[in-house]
């Protein structure tokens, strides 16, 4: 019998057990779907907020810059996940792959750490779109209610409620529901661009990367790691600020990597998810890079400056007053598509634990539609108390690491499975293989050591929770383990 740390499940195993028929998910998604998946994620309130103080505080003009540097170090991990995904068609995104190459353990842990990354974010996000949600619809404040002591978000609870429903009802139809609202928030990107465009100096550009200036460090925990640990201050603008701005903008890209979670659920994902994953980066790169340049070119970047700057004040010293409307609808509208498709990757995840046993099998079942009714509505009820009841703050910090260390993982395995498992079907290949991933893992290292030692102690707590329930749950209900031993999983039908 194997080491229940090290086990491994194998490719071929991975894809039988997507025919068990009571935990089967239907194939309805394209490669156009999937784009627009990654588009929807990727493409929420960050490109209306967080361009602009990147701009005004810590590169200037060359923000645009670090958009495109940060934009390759994302494209070295999506080059990784494409191949992983069309070899291995399973959902479960970085945990599945983790699974086939490393083992169960190892597994199970990046499971827990997406748990972390997307189960946070759909809360995270879903606070933000009630805060747009007041400003559009004119409420005095927020959509939170003070009831006694608590503090209840009704704006959050209502948009995770809808998603909710919306998911278990089938993939095809959130689909169509991305695609409408992902539309809108595009043309909404788009007319911020075009006619941002008609206000451009060119002499707003110059200096591009302006003369550095000392930062402050951040104290005791609250100081990113690489401070800590080479006693370096580090500088804002200059060519060190440009650097860091990669590092900070590198986060507006995060979520394309859910695209690989819907691999079962796709035809023909051979080829559909490499062009899903990797188009939907080259449209949301082009994306990005045009609103960076419109908005350091509309006016100086130090009207940009301090915590209050967005998109919408470079359109308001232009007197341009309907702009923070339309801004504030294209943000509300963006962060709608990028909590359905968190809630979505979260529930696969979930599903292909629960399906492997590390998780209560009985939440793998399938309903009629082809989805796992019983972990989506778990995953949006868990969202939706966190949302509401709540408060996030510096916990978005978590989010980022997780996705990263995620990016690590994939990066290294692509690699061991390419050495493993030569002979599998590839419906893409990485070029330069192992240079990519290797640049891959230290891009994604580096802009870990960016993070505060406090987001790496919540990191590091919530691995040790995580270690605890593989061996108090896990290690025992394991399916493979349960195979290994002579036993017979009992149908997920017969599975409460």
């Amino acid at each position: 019998m194997s080491n229940p740390f090290t086990r491994v499940k194998s490719v071929e195993q991975s894809i039988a057990d997507t025919d068990e028929p009571d935990s089967r998910l239907r194939k309805d998604l394209t490669a156009w779907d999937l784009t627009v998946f990654g588009v929807a994620v990727v493409v929420g309130a960050g490109i209306f907020t967080l361009t602009a103080r990147t701009a005004g505080n810590v590169a200037g003009p060359s923000v645009s810059l670090a958009f495109v540097i940060a934009a390759v170090a994302c494209g070295l991990a999506a080059l990784c996940y494409a191949e992983f995904a069309s070899a291995v068609p399973v959902a479960g995104s970085a945990y599945t792959f983790s699974y086939a190459t490393f083992g169960e353990f190892v597994a199970w842990i990046i499971g827990w750490d997406l748990i972390l990354e997307l189960a946070l974010a759909a809360s995270v996000v879903g606070k933000g779109w009630s805060l747009y949600l007041a400003k559009v619809i004119g409420v005095d404040g927020s959509t939170v209610i003070e009831w006694g002591s608590v503090s209840i978000d009704w704006g959050a609870l209502l948009l995770i409620g809808v998603l909710t429903a919306l998911l278990a009802l089938g993939t095809k139809l959130s689909s169509r529901v991305s695609l409408i609202i992902t539309a809108l928030k595009v043309s909404v990107v788009l007319l911020v661009i075009i006619v941002g465009a008609f206000y451009i100096s060119a002499k707003n550009y110059s200096p591009y990367i302006p003369p550095a200036e000392p930062a402050e460090r951040g104290v005791g925990i609250h100081q990113t790691l690489w401070s800590w640990m080479s006693g370096a201050d580090g500088s804002n603008f200059g060519w060190y600020g440009l650097l860091a701005a990669a590092s900070l903008v590198f986060f507006a890209f995060i979520g394309f990597d859910i695209v690989a979670t819907t691999a079962e659920e796709t035809k023909n994902p051979q080829k559909a998810l490499p062009r899903g994953i990797l188009g939907s980066l080259l449209i949301v790169t082009v994306l990005y890079v045009a609103v960076t340049l419109v908005l350091t070119g509309m006016v100086p970047y130090t009207e940009l400056a301090g915590e209050s700057g967005t998109l919408s004040t470079a359109f308001q010293l232009h007197g341009i007053t309907w702009a923070e409307w339309i801004i504030n609808l294209g943000a509300l509208a963006g962060l709608t598509t990028v909590v359905m498709v968190m809630l979505l990757g979260q529930t696969r995840i979930g599903f292909a634990m629960a399906r492997d046993g590390l998780l209560p099998r009985g939440l793998s079942k399938t309903g009629s539609r082809g989805t796992p009714v019983r972990m989506t509505l778990l995953v949006g009820a868990v969202a939706g108390v966190l949302g509401t009841f709540f408060p996030m703050g510096a916990l978005e910090e978590m989010v980022n690491i997780g996705t990263l260390f995620a990016f690590v993982l994939v990066s290294i395995g692509v690699v061991v499975l390419r050495y493993r498992r030569p002979d599998l079907e590839r419906g893409f290949r990485v070029p330069l293989m192992p240079l990519i991933p290797i640049l891959s893992v230290i891009a994604c290292f580096w802009l870990m050591l960016n993070l505060s030692i406090e987001t790496w102690l919540r990191f590091v707590i919530w691995m040790v929770l995580g270690v605890v329930v593989y061996l108090a749950y896990g290690m025992r209900h394991s399916v493979l383990g349960m195979r290994e031993r002579g036993e017979t999983p009992a149908p997920i039908h017969d599975v409460l």
